[in-house]
């Protein structure tokens, strides 16, 4: 008895020392990845990567491949030294290692320029340096860390994107977003360097935003998002461009992510497909939680609201053919309304009315890389997209039929062919130059009534084809190593009706110690929404279409950008700009203010006319910590103006004329046991501040005479809302175990449950005019475990 006794007591101390020791160890992870020519993409062997933040320091060389490989790397924040000889060193701090998944990286350093036999000493990569060479004025790149650790950007782009100068959202619903009081039309949205249909759940037609985004955080990477003189390889568009790109599955390891929160539950796996071959996946799934909750019995609103998505990305080398991939992304989304089919119960005017929404959405494509030789790079892509929305409302009658009074049903598919093909001369010279066809087909259906029960009429009616095609040559000169010359040509032609462009881009950027100046121009045009070129007139009972003919919108930019690094982790950023814009389409018809740079969520069916101007200009400034002692801010502000000039010849505010607005965006990191980082809290917050909202007029005496919503259009957009002031709030907590890490997460937008005026609206059940307000505090809890 007494040894077994003993022998028990011996085998708990030995447990106990055990699991003391494997809790006193530390918890590490792999770096991996590969150093190419950030022009011809070519690999680097012999390139040295060192991690500077461990004791002793731990370092690696890229073997023929250029592939290399950390071990031993503690859980925490890292920076990472990459050099090779002939090519500027390359710096990554901050680089977030957790247990769960290997980092994985894909390198690109740039080249030395050598002159007179001498080797000009650089300074470090910085993490202000967008993806794309060829930008230097009005980018920045962003991370998926940034769109995971800003508060209230919940894993998405355009929300992330609202802490940037210049950057508003036109409803905080959503994330639908201005650029430099521009409509949100004009924004382009790319993947993989392809041009893709707005990628949101819950988006309507004309517009680049919706409810929720479809693209998820598990597949991206460092991208750019660029606000104005986009260089030459970006068309059809006017403020701005969201260049995704994706990162590549684990080729040696299986890792999964599992996320449930209140928008929905994630599913990630990647992996490879055969060890020591290369080849990889990365595929992310999503389903609502809100349709779950609703099939519960939980009420999680008036309307029952769905979606879903799926988004991939697959690699697949060969040894002599290039690398082929297979990537792309599809949306399921919806929402219905039904009236209560008793009068008593309504409230408002919109209670008396049956309502569904459809979007739908989605793009798969195909690209192929080949390196020609050490100084050619050849990029060809194949891409199939599509989108479509139905909406449809029915009014009750007072017998409580349905009664139908709107219907859009808009159905686009595009097959979209480029290639684009990169040849570095030299360290100073290198140019890119591709051409895309884009072939459209389209089927588009709105009908409306002009009174309460009156009859449907046809606005729009019509199916067919077009194709768009665009060709660019852009050339990066670097003249010395401060200064850097880059310039180039985009090209767009329409068959729909013969509209071309060609469009001439530069920009330069001297760099003086710690501060830049750069100058950039370029003239930008952009292909009308699709449904305006086809609405709809009758002439002696005749249906024409009067749009068909509208020539693009086209825009010069001018911008001015000074930039200074106050510290190795402090840096500022000053941009003046000014856009001039013309070929606006506007009403003929003179009492008409209409113009087409305040459309963001319709197909209107005015008789248009390219006469119309209109005018951007205003100063940013931004003032960043890149994270230091795991805090980091960005403060940015704008002061702006942005106006349109109508048929009348008269100038007005535009929509989104807002005038100003700021933000300031910080969080910090506390790790609970200071001598590793394996449990970490986070404290993230937000606070946004700008000009109100700007809406015309109510006409009420009218209003109350036709039972409906009368707008005063002799004074467009001339009521200006109060100020919006919102604050967000996010705490994280995450931990790192062996072999996984878990985070537990809470994001509350509008913390304050501040009351943000959205407009106002007449309702003709009460006959009072009342005010609309935008969303109010949303808690979303989330919980995530990578392994």
């Amino acid at each position: 008895m007494t040894k077994n006794l003993k022998l028990i007591l011996m085998s708990a101390a030995i447990f106990i020392a055990t699991q003391s020791q494997l809790t006193a160890q530390q918890v590490t992870q792999i770096i991996k990845g590969e150093v190419v020519d950030k022009v011809t993409q070519v690999a680097l062997p012999g390139a040295n990567v060192v991690v500077l933040t461990v004791t002793p320091l731990n370092g690696s060389v890229s073997d023929v491949n250029g592939k290399f490989k950390l071990t031993n790397i503690p859980v925490g924040k890292h920076s990472i030294k990459i050099s090779f000889m002939g090519y500027k060193d390359y710096y990554i701090n901050n680089l977030v290692v957790n247990s769960g998944k290997e980092v994985v990286l894909q390198i690109q350093l740039e080249e030395k320029i050598v002159q007179a036999n001498e080797i000009v000493v650089v300074a470090e990569k910085k993490k202000n340096a967008v993806v794309n060479q060829m930008a230097n004025v009005s980018a920045r790149t962003f991370s998926v860390e940034e769109t995971q650790k800003f508060a209230a950007a919940i894993n998405d782009p355009a929300r992330m994107a609202q802490a940037f100068a210049g950057v508003v959202s036109t409803d905080d619903g959503n994330n639908t977003i201005s650029i430099r009081g521009n409509s949100p039309n004009g924004l382009l949205w790319r993947m993989e360097g392809v041009d893709i249909p707005n990628p949101n759940h819950f988006s309507s037609v004309a517009t680049s935003g919706g409810g929720v985004s479809i693209l998820s955080s598990q597949l991206l990477t460092n991208s750019d998002f660029l606000t104005g003189s986009f260089p030459a390889e970006y068309g059809n568009a006017l403020s701005g461009v969201f260049d995704m790109r994706l990162r590549k599955g684990n080729s040696e390891k299986r890792e999964h992510t599992i996320q449930a929160g209140f928008l929905g539950t994630d599913l990630a796996t990647e992996g490879y497909f055969k060890k020591g071959y290369g080849g990889s996946y990365l595929v992310n799934y999503r389903y609502s939680t809100l349709s779950v909750l609703a099939k519960l019995g939980v009420p999680v609103g008036d309307a029952v609201t769905n979606f879903q998505d799926l988004s991939y990305n697959i690699f697949l080398p060969t040894k002599h053919a290039g690398n082929f991939s297979l990537f792309g992304f599809g949306g399921l989304s919806g929402q219905i309304f039904e009236a209560k089919k008793d009068s008593s119960k309504w409230k408002a005017e919109y209670e008396k009315y049956n309502w569904k929404f459809n979007s739908n959405t989605g793009a798969a494509g195909m690209n192929h890389t080949f390196s020609i030789n050490e100084k050619m790079y050849l990029k060809t892509s194949a891409t199939l997209s599509g989108s479509g929305k139905d909406f449809s409302t029915d009014r009750l009658s007072s017998e409580y039929q349905p009664v139908r009074e709107w219907q859009e049903v808009y159905g686009e598919n595009k097959f979209t062919i480029q290639t684009a093909l990169s040849t570095k001369f030299n360290a100073q010279h290198n140019i890119k130059s591709g051409v895309a066809a884009n072939f459209y087909g389209f089927d588009l259906l709105k009908k409306t009534v002009d009174v309460p029960f009156g009859a449907i009429n046809t606005k729009i009616n019509n199916k067919g084809k077009l194709a768009i095609y665009n060709a660019y040559t852009q050339w990066a000169y670097n003249i010395t190593e401060n200064l850097q010359l880059n310039s180039g040509l985009h090209f767009m032609y329409t068959n729909l009706n013969g509209s071309k462009s060609i469009e001439p881009r530069a920009n330069i950027k001297y760099t003086m110690g710690k501060q830049t100046l750069a100058l950039g121009y370029g003239l930008h045009s952009q292909m009308q929404p699709l449904g305006i070129y086809f609405a709809e007139t009758s002439i002696n009972g005749n249906s024409i279409l009067p749009n068909k003919n509208l020539d693009f919108t086209r825009a010069h930019h001018g911008v001015v950008s000074y930039g200074i690094a106050l510290t190795q982790y402090l840096h500022g950023k000053v941009e003046v700009y000014y856009q001039s814009i013309f070929n606006v389409p506007v009403a003929t018809e003179v009492t008409s203010n209409f113009s087409v740079l305040n459309v963001d969520n319709e197909y209107p069916s005015y008789k248009l006319a390219n006469k119309g101007l209109g005018k951007n200009y205003g100063t940013e400034f931004t003032l960043e910590q890149y994270m230091k002692n795991n805090l980091y801010f960005l403060l940015s502000g704008s002061v702006f103006n942005s106006e349109y000039r109508a048929s009348s010849g008269k100038w007005y505010n535009t929509k989104y004329n807002s005038g100003y607005a700021m933000s300031f965006t910080s969080g910090k990191e506390f790790s609970i046991r200071k001598s590793d980082n394996k449990k970490t809290i986070g404290v993230n917050a937000k606070a946004l501040y700008r000009g109100g909202l700007r809406n015309t007029p109510i006409d009420k005496e009218a209003s109350i005479a036709a039972g409906e919503t009368i707008f005063n259009e002799s004074q467009p957009f001339a009521r200006k809302e109060k100020d919006y002031f919102r604050i967000d709030v996010k705490l994280s907590y995450k931990n790192n175990k062996t072999k996984t890490t878990t985070t537990w997460s809470l994001d509350v937008q509008n913390a304050t449950n501040a009351k943000n005026v959205f407009g106002e609206f007449f309702d003709p059940l009460t006959g009072q005019t009342k005010t609309s307000y935008q969303a109010p505090l949303i808690p979303i809890l989330s919980y995530k475990i990578d392994f």
